[in-house]
């Protein structure tokens, strides 16, 4: 066995066996960090590490692989020589630094998420920016970087005192004995690109447990290759004409008729009686912000006073979901009022200008659109999409060349506007100012002004302006509490504006600030607050089971507004017990929870129901299906999928 390894594959051949065995120590280290939400077996182990091994090692050899084609293309003859070492100690140096970040790396992306890398990594991977300073911000980024050439030094340390360098450069080989290594690595990545998916380590129920069994890595570039995913191919169907007639039922509510029998149509009228009011509306989506936070939902840190204070002043949902787990979600949620298509959120997807949205409806009341974000609006496509709903775009543009195709106003947050700032953009309390002085000028035009706002605080790392409130920098219940305390200080300067009386404001979440749990998708990881606040109506707790695409066109009931809408969203005054339902899902697992079953299917074709204890937080998996409520979930994904993909989502 030891000649095998003295020739000139000496070090392909180690790297492989090192490769896999920092793999199971790194499999080790997240198993015990996971082990209280594992649910244990002997099946569970062999599973994870068995499993876990079959991926290092297709990993392993995808990561040697170009250096095996460095040795078959290199002359035989010069083995050893100046040319030879310095290329093999250049890719190879590459080969290392790569494996030791991508091992480090797990370990923050499995705090954050409970996952390995997945499309979270691959959208970030896009935006450098963000994430340079994001990691430069949360870690010491030079000492990082010292580590990580440490541990590389310590591969070469390796090779060499085992004498993998000495074999590797003083065993030529002949070009027929390097062409079979050659085909054995290429044959193996083929049946791995070909075979191998990621899927196989998900046929269980434990998310921990499917997850652990991975690569990081080989998720990476699982994920990048499946960054799209079309409903009709992955997932289960019904005839389209029974979809459409299942969804229009689902959707329609007393006061609405429908203005077209053509099946993709969703167009109604809206009928509301009562006069018309149009106020000013502000509505700020709160990154990360899960109702767990709240005094008002059962935490004892006194986080936020100013929101639970609020609360009692407002209309206050206390039975509603977030629909994802991303901003984009958050986004598409709110102003889309469209169920989660499976893949990409719209906001990030080709062709999504001119939709029926929120932006239909504020247009025809004459409303002016703001989208004010604190960071560089290209992050995620922000700045396309809002601009492509006819919003006027003011964001902190920092001259990144990634050009945003923006057709409406832009207004730059400037230097002097800026008091903190960190990875993800500015303190919640300069978007604030920032929101102020545009409200001020679109008062004056006599114009009724709609302003979404997106905060960027409650982000790692955590970091907000001095002296502001009594916690500690880079934690997030500290954050949390500086968010509050920022909007308590906007509502403050807004009462003594002589547009206040007359503004309506929403103070809503994107998404909870953690997803991760047992399940593939955990309800109570979608459980946010939400509030209309100063809207001149009697305060009330309302605690029907509802979804983020629902508060806009409540908002759009409260004001008494007719009009016409091709929305999902329904408004919740309206709604019947029996009506009352959440749509929620993560990146490939979509579900509707309604009567305390939540009904979840995926990219496999498949359809899994749970019963869902909302005291307990748990689930359990349901045997015979409803399939009632089956049906609804896949009709209101397929339409949804199909609208956009086919245009009819757009405006006519």
């Amino acid at each position: 066995m030891k000649e095998i390894s003295r020739n000139r594959y000496a070090i392909l051949q180690n790297f492989i066996a090192v490769y896999c065995s920092l793999g199971f120590a790194i499999r080790l280290i997240l198993f015990i960090m996971s082990f209280k939400s594992i649910d244990f077996s002997i099946l569970i182990i062999v599973k994870i590490f068995g499993m876990g091994l079959l991926f290092d090692f297709g990993t392993a050899v995808f990561f040697i692989l170009p250096y095996a084609m460095y040795i078959l293309l290199f002359p035989s003859k010069k083995t050893g020589n100046a040319a030879d070492k310095i290329l093999t100690y250049n890719i190879l140096f590459f080969t290392f630094f790569i494996t030791v970040f991508s091992f480090l790396a797990e370990f923050p992306f499995w705090s954050e998420f409970n996952t390995r890398f997945n499309f979270i990594a691959v959208d970030y991977l896009i935006y450098t920016y963000e994430v340079v300073e994001n990691i430069n911000q949360s870690y010491p980024l030079p000492i990082l970087i010292l580590f990580l050439l440490a541990l590389t030094g310590l591969f070469f340390l390796y090779f060499h005192k085992t004498k993998k360098f000495q074999f590797t450069f003083s065993n030529p080989m002949a070009f027929k004995s390097k062409v079979a290594y050659t085909l054995v690595l290429a044959f193996i990545s083929f049946i791995y690109i070909q075979f191998v998916t990621n899927d196989l380590a998900e046929y269980g129920r434990n998310q921990y447990g499917n997850e652990l069994s991975k690569n990081g890595v080989y998720s990476f570039f699982a994920a990048f290759r499946s960054n799209e995913l079309d409903y009709e191919t992955f997932y289960q169907k019904l005839p389209e004409k029974d979809a459409f007639s299942l969804v229009k039922k689902d959707i329609k509510q007393s006061n609405q008729d429908y203005l077209s029998n053509t099946m993709t149509s969703l167009e109604r009228k809206v009928s509301n009686s009562g006069t018309e009011t149009h106020p000013n509306i502000v509505l700020v989506c709160i990154e990360s912000f899960g109702a767990e936070f709240m005094t008002a939902f059962g935490n004892t840190q006194n986080l936020t006073p100013n929101l639970d204070k609020m609360a009692e002043e407002s209309i206050f949902f206390t039975n509603l979901y977030a629909t994802g787990t991303r901003t984009v979600r958050g986004m598409e949620a709110l102003t889309l009022s469209v169920p989660p298509t499976p893949g990409n959120s719209i906001v990030r997807r080709q062709h999504n200008a001119n939709l029926y949205s929120i932006a239909t409806v504020l247009k025809q009341k004459k409303y002016n659109l703001n989208f004010i974000y604190g960071g560089d609006g290209y992050f995620d496509n922000m700045n396309t999409f809002f601009g492509g709903q006819g919003f006027n775009i003011v964001d902190r543009n920092r001259g990144n060349p990634l050009a945003d195709d923006i057709k409406t106003k832009r207004i730059n947050i400037e230097d002097d506007e800026v008091t903190f700032e960190n990875a993800w953009g500015i303190c919640d309390q300069d978007i604030y100012n920032k929101t102020l002085k545009i409200a001020d000028a679109n008062y004056k035009t006599g114009q009724p002004f709609f302003n979404f706002i997106m905060t960027t605080s409650n982000h790692k790392p955590y970091s907000f302006p001095k002296n502001t409130i009594d916690m500690p920098q880079g934690k997030r219940e500290s954050v949390i509490k500086y968010t509050d305390y920022a909007i308590g200080k906007f509502i403050n300067e807004a009462k003594s504006k002589p547009w206040f009386k007359n503004t309506v404001f929403i103070f809503i979440a994107d998404h909870c600030a953690n997803s991760a749990g047992k399940w593939e998708v955990n309800i109570d990881k979608h459980h946010i607050p939400a509030m209309i606040y100063n809207a001149n109506i009697a305060p009330e707790k309302v605690s029907k089971l509802v979804s983020q695409i629902d508060i806009m066109p409540t908002l759009f009931g409260y004001l008494n507004w007719s009009y016409n809408t091709s929305l999902y969203g329904k408004d919740i005054r309206l709604m019947q017990p029996n009506e009352e339902r959440a749509l929620l899902g993560n990146y490939r697992t979509i579900g509707l929870l309604q009567n305390h079953t939540f009904t979840e299917i995926n990219d496999k074709k498949q359809c899994h129901q749970y019963s869902w204890n909302t005291a307990t937080k748990e689930m359990k998996a349901i045997k015979t299906q409803n399939n009632v409520l089956k049906n609804s979930t896949i009709a209101n994904y397929q339409t949804a999928s199909y609208r956009f993909k086919n245009g009819y989502m757009k405006v006519k």
